[in-house]
Formats: structure tokens, C-alpha cells, sequence
């Protein structure tokens, strides 16, 4: 399984109504592997398995619920 990981700091999580909205929101996307959410920080980690998912379709995940990303960052993960 191809594994890649994602990061964002997004412009606002407001509480951990926020956190849970959006960590419920990214696990139903096909090739989600885990989600951590830190409403605190505003930061977001996603795993995900490369072929069942590209990145581009978490980050168009993420603006559709209203939460713009600030910054990104994506490591591939080599097994």
C-alpha cells in the first residue's frame, strides 16, 4: 500500500465541535487511513493510502466544509 501523509494549518478551528466535524468528514473518504486534529494549533494530519486517494481530493475535502488551509505539506512515505 502507497502511504502518504498530509498536513495543514488551517485559518480557524474554533472548538472541538470543529475538530470532530472535520476528523468525521476526512474518515469517510475512501484511502483515509487515521485523522488527527488539533484545534489549538489549527493543525491537521492525514494518512492515506496513495492509491485510493490523492491528495488533491482531501484538500478540495477540507475547503468544501469552509475551512481555509493556510499551509500544506505532503510526505510520501517509501516502504
Amino acid at each position: 500500500m502507497p502511504k502518504a501523509s498530509i498536513y495543514f494549518t488551517l485559518g480557524k478551528i474554533d472548538d472541538k465541535h470543529d475538530s470532530k466535524a472535520i476528523k468525521r468528514e476526512l474518515d469517510t473518504l475512501p484511502g483515509v487511513i487515521s485523522v488527527s486534529v488539533n484545534d489549538s494549533s489549527h493543525r491537521v494530519a492525514v494518512d492515506f493510502d496513495t492509491s485510493r486517494v490523492q491528495s488533491g481530493r482531501i484538500v478540495k475535502q477540507v475547503e468544501t466544509m469552509g475551512y481555509p488551509i493556510m499551509d500544506s505539506k505532503i510526505d510520501n512515505h517509501i516502504l
